[in-house]
């Protein structure tokens, strides 16, 4: 893949646009067996041109693994479709302080009764690629293309993996999507994939006509995980093998079999597939 242009910093636009609450701002991690994970954070923000920060309100899987590995991939997308991706290294966190205090004073938690952020944590930036344009017209065709195509790459077990809901949203017409993978250098990257469809309830398939050259990167057998997201900011995070490029229909799909899925929404976020037993809570 072409070596992509990056940058050091964020210019006055880039960190102006990060401020308000209503963004899409995904944290990708890596956890201790060296998978990737993300995690929808819409708090995130860059404090000063070389260092990012991000408001914590609920537990779960991110917030650990930064802490054993610091090294994180981002992508931060506004209400108008302008896009920000690139690294940062996971620093520290505080719970005070003016940042601390700037967070809960923004509507989203100064007006909410049941929780407001209770941790900041910093980051400092790699890089970033710069302002980037969703490709609107490319991502419309392929999901079309996906649509007309994903039947022909169903699995041939019936094994049940994402429940009604989740294979629901990653099918409707209007939900976002996301891949994430762990890079050479030992750092996750983002890949927007919009046009990404359950063929079935264990496998995912996606269409390269957007995001052509990043997606043609991946090698058969490569952990990645895919996130999904509606607009009511409902999300379930998948993972699994990517199996390749086939042709279906004359049309060329990537495809993955899901292994794990993971529910990351508030208040308690936790492991869905493989189901786990169910133990007894003891009152001490």
């Amino acid at each position: 893949m072409k070596e992509r242009k990056k940058y050091g910093s964020f210019d006055e636009r880039a960190m102006a646009a990060f401020e308000p609450e209503a963004k899409v701002g995904l944290l990708a991690t890596v956890n201790p067996k060296g998978l990737p994970h993300l995690t929808l954070i819409t708090a995130m923000q860059a404090k000063t041109p070389t260092e990012m920060i991000w408001g914590q309100f609920s537990e779960g899987m991110s917030k650990k693994h930064v802490r054993e590995n610091p090294r994180t991939g981002f992508l931060i997308m506004t209400l108008d479709r302008s896009m920000w991706r690139g690294a940062a290294v996971w620093t520290r966190a505080v719970n005070k302080g003016e940042d601390y205090d700037m967070f809960n004073m923004k509507p989203m938690f100064r007006y909410n009764a049941y929780f407001g952020i209770h941790t900041v944590h910093y980051m400092d930036l790699q890089y970033t690629y710069g302002r980037e344009g969703l490709p609107l017209g490319s991502i419309i065709l392929a999901s079309l293309m996906t649509a007309a195509a994903k039947s022909g790459v169903k699995r041939k077990g019936n094994t049940a993996v994402l429940n009604s809901w989740a294979h629901g949203l990653f099918n409707m017409l209007d939900s976002l999507k996301f891949l994430a993978y762990v890079g050479e250098d030992g750092f996750p990257i983002i890949v927007p994939l919009l046009q990404c469809k359950a063929s079935d309830s264990g496998r995912l398939a996606f269409s390269t006509f957007a995001y052509t050259e990043e997606l043609l990167s991946l090698a058969p057998g490569k952990d990645v995980a895919v996130f999904g997201l509606t607009m009511q900011m409902e999300d379930v995070l998948t993972r699994g093998k990517f199996l390749g490029y086939r042709k279906s229909r004359g049309i060329t799909l990537g495809t993955v079999d899901i292994d794990w899925v993971y529910n990351s929404m508030p208040p308690t976020p936790g492991q869905v597939y493989p189901a786990k037993p169910l133990e007894a809570v003891v009152d001490f």
